[in-house]
């Protein structure tokens, strides 16, 4: 995710009695549904991870998810849903837990057989009739509202746009949609099948499946060929236009425009084929069935990677006052995150530095290349804040916690322009040669996965031929930032500035990353 301002300014988803667990804080539900007499009160679980303790679920991992959603026509009104979940089991359960937090459940079936539902915290905690054991195969259906207006104190989950919906669920806000294991470490394949009205078109991730239409409506389908995390997910609903063309290597290219923009946004949408082939040059194939950018009619703030159909701002390509390079400068950061973020996603939140690190790396890249912005000048601005953006933030690799209600608060500069900074000393300290094949070999060998920082450091160390662990963990982990390589006159400042992820004219120069 990209934090992009323009014009105001652009800156650029339990065991067993004799094994449950029990959790330390009950959160407050925001899910209506029906109680249950249980053996024991239901908890709301989780994975355990740093940032989002309560985020996932253990005891299951999720094959496919099957979402349905009928549209009535207007964005201030719920959805009907219907949501089912082919899992695996990997513990004995007696009980699910699932992530929802924003809609109101009127029925759960596990395997075709009626189950009992509560509501604890953010969790939908689902008993079966029968306990499930350990290497079993469970089909969770819930049928569901999925509401579009604004969870009290959360962000993400639906966007109303001028003319309908779209999704933003980073980093925690899949569940505001659709109940989920909703952590980027359990990926699935995905099947949308959105009925709209007349009039609408609707677009998802991955490739049309059908389109069955009746009388006043159309159910479109889209299925992904490749698993992809929860905070992913993409749903567009709107009077839109889809505009197609080819891409390197025959790649379907589609993207979602408001149809009265149509002509003034073709020459950006344009681009798309040449930045993907200046990717791959890099980065190796594309990881996906296809790509394209839906342009929505609101006013966001931010530009996010949304798997195979990144969402932007309309406004960022029709501000005239922006410069071209600062556009597609943009264009190919939420581009990278296909490879960074989508193809091979973070362990755990901590991992965030991977996808926005790199992605701004190219992004500087793409502006030096292209926009003729210094590279080495960015990376020292970055590096005269650095130490700012960890007492702030944190260090790269292990950011603070954000603050309650603003969960959207992990993205700071510290895991953008700090992040980068980190891949530039990494470069600087193995050699172009070393470090561009190291890039490459990290795209292919967690292709379609998920990966952790210490991959990333075992996999470095592996291409410079020595360990690099003594030279890395400062820069991931350290509370100051270490010496650049080759360059001893760079210096921190004393207090954090500014971001220098863009160099814009002074109307439009950004605040920060997303924060």
């Amino acid at each position: 995710m990209l934090r992009i301002p323009h014009g105001r300014t652009f800156r650029a988803g339990t065991g067993r009695a004799r094994h449950r667990r029990t959790a330390a804080t009950l959160l407050a539900s925001a899910v209506s549904v029906c109680l249950v007499a249980a053996s024991a009160p239901a908890v709301p679980l989780g994975i355990g991870d740093r940032l989002f303790p309560y985020l996932g679920n253990p005891g299951y991992d999720v094959l496919s998810y099957d979402i349905a959603l009928d549209y009535p026509g207007r964005n201030d009104r719920p959805l009907r849903a219907v949501t089912t979940i082919d899992a695996r089991l990997t513990a004995d359960l007696d009980r699910i837990n699932l992530d929802f937090a924003h809609g109101t459940v009127h029925s759960v079936e596990v395997d075709g057989g009626p189950a009992g539902f509560t509501g604890a915290g953010e969790d939908l905690v689902i008993t079966p009739a029968d306990d499930l054991d350990e290497g079993e195969r469970a089909r969770i259906t819930v049928r569901h509202t999925s509401v579009p207006a604004a969870a009290e104190d959360r962000e993400g989950g639906w966007v109303r746009t001028a003319d309908g919906l779209v999704m933003a669920n980073q980093a925690d806000a899949a569940h505001l949609v659709f109940p989920c294991n909703d952590h980027p470490s359990d990926k699935a394949v995905f099947t949308f099948r959105i009925t709209a009205p007349d009039g609408h078109t609707v677009v998802a991730n991955g490739l049309p499946a059908g389109a069955d239409r009746t009388r006043g409506s159309t159910t479109w389908t889209y299925k992904t060929l490749h698993p992809m995390a929860t905070e992913l997910a993409q749903v567009s609903i709107g009077r839109s236009t889809v505009l197609h063309r080819t891409g390197p290597h025959g790649l379907p290219l589609r993207d979602v425009v408001p149809t009265a923009h149509r002509a003034e946004l073709e020459p950006w949408l344009a681009k798309t084929p040449a930045q993907i082939s200046w990717m791959e040059e890099r980065v190796g194939r594309y990881p996906f069935e296809t790509y394209g950018l839906l342009l929505a009619d609101a006013s966001t703030g931010f530009a996010l990677e949304t798997q195979t159909l990144s969402l932007f701002e309309r406004d960022l390509f029709t501000d005239p006052a922006l410069p071209a390079w600062y556009v597609e400068s943009i264009m190919v950061h939420e581009l990278a995150h296909q490879w960074f973020g989508g193809s091979v996603s973070p362990r755990t939140w901590s991992d965030l530095w991977l996808n926005e690190g790199h992605a701004t790396w190219y992004e500087a890249l793409y502006a030096q290349e292209r926009g003729g912005r210094s590279l080495d000048e960015r990376m020292k601005a970055a590096y005269e804040a650095s130490d700012g953006w960890r007492a702030a933030g944190g260090p790269p690799a292990a950011p603070k916690p954000p603050e309650p209600g603003r969960k959207t608060g992990i993205f700071r500069p510290n895991v953008y322009s700090g992040a980068a900074l980190v891949l530039y000393a990494l470069r600087e300290e193995i050699g172009r040669a070393a470090f561009e094949r190291l890039e490459r070999d990290w795209a292919t060998r967690h292709r379609n996965g998920t990966a952790a920082t210490s991959d990333f450091v075992r996999l470095a160390s592996h291409v410079a031929g020595r360990d690099l662990t003594g030279f890395l963990h400062p820069w991931l982990y350290g509370a100051t930032t270490p010496p650049m390589p080759g360059r001893p006159e760079w210096k921190s400042a004393t207090r954090a500035t500014t971001p220098a992820r863009r160099p814009l004219p002074p109307a439009h120069r950004p605040g920060g990353s997303r924060e």
